[in-house]
C-alpha cells in the first residue's frame, strides 16, 4: 500500500513545520504550503516533503494549490494550520483592517481551502486504510481564543470563535461520509513567529508573554497532538483536543514561576 498523503497549511514555522516534520518521520507523504518559499525549500531540502508556495487568502492561489494536489495523487489529509493574530488593542481601539486580516486568514481561508479540497479528500476517502477503514481527515488548528474570551483578544477570539464554528458547522454537514472534522485548539505555544507578529515585531513584548512561565508548550507537543489525532484508527473522531501549559489555566490566568504543591 501506498503512503497516505496530508496538506499541511501554514507550513513555512512553527506549529506548521513541526507537523510536517512529524508527518515525514511516520512515514507520511507530505505537501507544505506557505506563502515563503525560501522557507519552504528549506523544510523539504531537510525532510523531502513536496512543497507549494501559496497565500491562503487568496483564491486564485488555493484553486492552483488544488490543481496540483490533484496531479500529485491521492490526499488522504488536510490540516488547516494557517492562522495568525494582529494587535491587543481593545475593541473600541483596535484597527478594522486587523480585524479583517484575522478573519482572512484564519476563517476564510480555511473555508477556501476545506472547499478546494473536499473532492480530492472524498476520492481518498473511497480507499480503504491499512486497517481496512476508508476515510479521509480535515483537521483545523483553532486556538483557546476560540473558546474563551479575554481582554485585548478582541478580533483574534471572534476569528477563533468563528473558525470554531465553522469545524461544527462543517461537521454537521459532513456526517454521513467517511470524513472525520478535527480541531485542535492550543493554549499558550512557544514558537518563534507568533507573538513577535501579533505585536509588530516587538521582540521584548512578544518574549515576555513566555517570561517566567514554567515549562510553556512549543509547537512539537502541538504537531504531536495533530498527528496522534489523524493517526488513530479511522473510526475514532477527536472533534476537540485542547492543549495548555499547565501553568496556563485559561487565556487569561497564567502562573508565573514555580509550580509547587500547597504545604
Amino acid at each position: 500500500m501506498t503512503a497516505r498523503r496530508v496538506v499541511v497549511t501554514g507550513a513555512s514555522s512553527g506549529i506548521g513545520a513541526a507537523t510536517v516534520r512529524l508527518f515525514r518521520s511516520r512515514g507520511w507523504d507530505v505537501v507544505g504550503v506557505a506563502r515563503r518559499t525560501d522557507r519552504l525549500e528549506a523544510l523539504a531540502a531537510e525532510t523531502g516533503a513536496d512543497i507549494f508556495t501559496a497565500d491562503v487568502t487568496d483564491q486564485a492561489q488555493v484553486d492552483a494549490l488544488r490543481d496540483y494536489l490533484a496531479d500529485l495523487g491521492p490526499i488522504h489529509a488536510l490540516v488547516n494550520n494557517a492562522g495568525g493574530a494582529f494587535g491587543m488593542a481593545s475593541v473600541e481601539e483596535s484597527l478594522a483592517e486587523d480585524w479583517t486580516r484575522m478573519f482572512d486568514v484564519n476563517v476564510v481561508a480555511v473555508k477556501r481551502v476545506t472547499s478546494a479540497l473536499l473532492p480530492l479528500l472524498r476520492a481518498a476517502a473511497a480507499m480503504p486504510d491499512a486497517a481496512g477503514v476508508a476515510h479521509a481527515d480535515i483537521l483545523t488548528v483553532t486556538s483557546i481564543a476560540g473558546h474563551i474570551s479575554y481582554e485585548g483578544g478582541g478580533g483574534y477570539n471572534a476569528a477563533k470563535f468563528a473558525a470554531h464554528a465553522l469545524v461544527g458547522v462543517l461537521r454537521l454537514e459532513l456526517a454521513g461520509e467517511p470524513i472525520r472534522v478535527l480541531e485542535v485548539a492550543p493554549g499558550m505555544v512557544q514558537t518563534d513567529e507568533f507573538s513577535l507578529v501579533r505585536f509588530g515585531g516587538d521582540q521584548a513584548r512578544a518574549d515576555a508573554v513566555y517570561d517566567n512561565v514554567a515549562n510553556p508548550l512549543h509547537a512539537e507537543d502541538i504537531a504531536e497532538a495533530i498527528v496522534h489525532s489523524i493517526e488513530l484508527p479511522g473510526f475514532v473522531n477527536l472533534d476537540l483536543v485542547t492543549i495548555k501549559p499547565v501553568a496556563q489555566a485559561a487565556p487569561h490566568k497564567v502562573i508565573r514561576g514555580a509550580l509547587v504543591p500547597k504545604q
